[in-house]
């Protein structure tokens, strides 16, 4: 139990640190909002894997995994959205 947790917490912050990465662009939000993010995608893409019937197979879990990092990719921007510190544009001088 113990050990699902502390792994569902190292591969959730991998996967979002990974979908910050492939998400174009600058997101304004913290590295701890990318952590809690990547860990939420990343539990809530293994119980659709698991309802797939693709979540635990034999080998490597790719499709598992894409589905974790999309759906981190997309709750990262949700958040950059929703939460991003967004610096007002700056005055022309005159």
């Amino acid at each position: 139990m113990l050990g699902t947790i502390l792994w569902g917490i190292i591969g959730g912050a991998i996967v979002g640190i990974l979908a910050r990465l492939l998400l174009p662009g600058k997101q304004h939000i913290s590295m701890l909002v990318t952590v809690i993010v990547g860990i939420i995608a990343a539990t809530l893409g293994g119980l659709i894997a698991d309802w797939l019937g693709v979540g635990d197979t034999k080998g490597i879990d790719w499709i598992r995994h894409f589905i974790q990092i999309a759906l981190a990719i997309l709750f990262v921007w949700l958040a950059d959205r929703m939460f991003g510190r967004r610096t007002p544009p700056a005055v022309p001088a005159r």
